[in-house]
């Protein structure tokens, strides 16, 4: 959306909370009548939870289903918790199985239950069959409702299947083509299928397919999906027989909520899961104080070794004023490395088993780059102070982006290796290591260099 349709959003949400302050809840749904589902979505991000849930009451059913199914699942959960029993049941029977698990995986534990009991056997069962998969494999976000056919069903045959089950299906533009152990040989897409003759062969027409297993990282999986240009990856068990299928628009989802939580944790937060504006304060600073403690505590190590080097400091107290230049130039080149290299692993262009390769690119980039800031300090320095001190800051540059580069380099691999988010390694951990180790390195070559 623009800025100005942002505003516009804005200055709608401000006049609903004022009139279902006053109890005019016909100005509100006034206001709501002419609004697309999108602005919608947004307008609920901007309003409390207990108005946001009065505004979802005021919207026609059809309508208020479309907008329910576009929130994200943490505004699904806050919605959820502030609407009465029976709408809650009617809405969460609605849903698809797979969009279930996403809002259950938001929701307290003891809502969840309460939610199934009010589900057909069916929809308990299907969503069960997702729910019963780990929290970060593709099986937990794959939908089980898939429409198949076999490579010796005609092409008349397999539309049959497809206009009895289209109200249930997922997607219908990939069908997986299996065999009779239900054992993924192929896919046929439908512009094939409207393609071709009525009599024509699933087995004349299909095409190779590509495969997740159920238990595989649901980003590495959308990754492909997304990669590949596929509008539907098959999923299926440790034995291959096929258990659902993964849509394009829900590997979007994965990916947008995985970069989210990368960039929330590479600048030390934990993510909100919800919009910003609709997010309590509480919330927002439980999201924060935890990193900030574990940074202050880290931060010690910055203190630890000032305080060891306070006689270099008091004999020479000129040194003093170049730690912040040297630690913010040790973190910020650590940063650029950890962001890249997390990228990377993000895409799938480098594995915990490319350490070396990653180590020796990072060590050539930072030293390249200390070169360059090495000799600007150093000239600078010289002319300003002292060619000692010119020297000092100018070798000093030169190591500390090299480890700064390399340690930003390896921490992501390492975490992936570990089984942690490479995020979480990231910025706030190097900031703090690099500065304790740039300033070591700093007071060493400064008695080496002066001499004290």
């Amino acid at each position: 959306m623009t800025p100005k349709q942002l505003q516009h959003i804005s200055d709608i949400a401000e006049a609903i909370e004022q009139s279902i302050d006053r109890g005019d809840l016909a100005a509100a749904s006034t206001a709501l009548t002419p609004m697309p589902v999108p602005d919608i979505v947004e307008l609920l991000g901007r309003l409390r939870i207990a108005n946001g849930a009065i505004v979802y009451r005021l919207l026609a059913k059809t309508r208020a289903l479309e907008v329910f199914e576009a929130l994200t699942p943490g505004m699904q959960s806050d919605l959820i918790q502030a609407l009465q029993d029976a709408e809650v049941t009617r809405l969460f029977a609605e849903m698809d199985p797979d969009d279930r698990v996403w809002l259950l995986d938001e929701l307290p534990a003891s809502v969840a239950p309460r939610l199934l009991r009010g589900l057909s056997q069916r929809e308990r069962d299907l969503t069960a069959s997702v729910l019963g998969y780990p929290e970060n494999a593709i099986g937990r976000r794959m939908s089980p409702e898939v429409i198949l056919t076999h490579p010796q069903l005609t092409v008349g045959e397999t539309m049959r299947r497809v206009r009895a089950d289209l109200d249930h299906a997922e997607t219908i533009y990939t069908l997986p083509v299996t065999d009779s152990g239900r054992r993924v040989v192929g896919v046929v897409s439908l512009r094939d299928l409207l393609a071709a003759e009525d009599d024509s062969i699933i087995a004349d027409i299909m095409r190779d397919a590509h495969v997740a297993i159920a238990e595989e990282d649901a980003e590495t999986a959308a990754r492909r999906t997304t990669d590949l240009g596929l509008l539907a990856l098959p999923i299926v068990d440790s034995e291959e027989r096929l258990v659902g299928v993964l849509t394009i628009d829900d590997a979007a989802r994965i990916l947008k909520q995985e970069e989210s939580e990368d960039a929330a944790r590479q600048g030390g937060v934990e993510p909100l899961r919800r919009s910003y504006l609709s997010t309590p304060i509480r919330r927002l600073v439980r999201s924060r104080v935890v990193w900030l403690l574990v940074l202050a505590v880290g931060a010690t190590l910055t203190v630890q070794v000032l305080d060891t080097f306070e006689a270099t400091l008091a004999h020479m107290t000129v040194l003093a004023l170049f730690v912040p230049l040297l630690i913010g130039t040790g973190g910020n080149t650590g940063n650029q490395a950890a962001t890249t290299v997390t990228r990377s692993l993000a895409l799938g262009e480098v594995t915990p088993r490319d350490l070396g390769k990653v180590l020796s690119r990072e060590i050539r980039v930072g030293m390249s780059l200390g070169l360059l800031l090495g000799i600007l300090g150093f000239s600078l320095t010289g002319l300003i102070y002292d060619w000692h001190i010119g020297l000092v800051i100018g070798l000093t540059l030169l190591a500390v982006c090299t480890v700064a580069a390399s340690i930003g380099g390896i921490m992501p691999l390492a975490a992936r290796a570990i089984k942690v988010d490479p995020a979480v390694f990231s910025n706030p951990f190097i900031t703090t290591f690099v500065d304790a180790t740039g300033l070591i390195i700093y007071f060493l070559i400064a008695k080496a260099v002066l001499g004290i």
